[in-house]
């Protein structure tokens, strides 16, 4: 019997349930504390124990590294794309102004633009914050040597 069975068994468990709790930090986000940031910390630290219970070779084919460099990138894309598309969507003779969520969907009043805004912002902050945090823990992660079960 492996030392480790207890913890991949828990890790298994918990690991969905972290996810899970993440998604619930980013989308609550409008209405309380949390948002983009905290998720994406939340689920980095998933992807994160996944590593540490079963291995740096397990992680990164579960989330290659290229993916990583790729989601930091679209999150600041998906942020900045937000922004420079209130920029031009403001009606003729308007100010143009970044990240003006009103223009978003002008019919619909100042709350729905809003919503909208702060959620594609939160989704692009969630995307980087998550990617760069993997990132992180792949360039520390792979300058120790794997220690063998043997040592432990």
């Amino acid at each position: 019997m492996s030392p480790h069975l207890i913890l991949r068994v828990v890790s298994k468990l918990l690991i969905p349930l972290i996810v899970i709790f993440g998604l619930y930090v980013q989308f609550h986000g409008d209405f309380g504390p949390g948002g983009g940031f905290q998720a994406g910390v939340i689920i980095a630290v998933a992807v994160i124990l996944y590593a540490l219970i079963f291995g740096m070779d397990e992680a990164r084919r579960a989330v290659p590294p290229g993916a990583v460099r790729y989601g930091a990138a679209l999150g600041v894309l998906i942020y900045a794309g937000v922004g420079v598309a209130t920029l031009f969507m403001n009606g003729a003779g308007e100010p143009l102004n970044f990240l003006d969520y009103d223009a978003l969907h002008p019919d619909q009043g100042h709350h729905t633009g809003q919503h909208y805004g702060i959620l594609l912002v939160e989704l692009g902050v969630l995307t980087t914050v998550a990617s760069v945090m993997l990132a992180i823990f792949y360039a520390f992660a792979g300058r120790v040597p794997d220690i063998p079960d043997e040592e432990w």
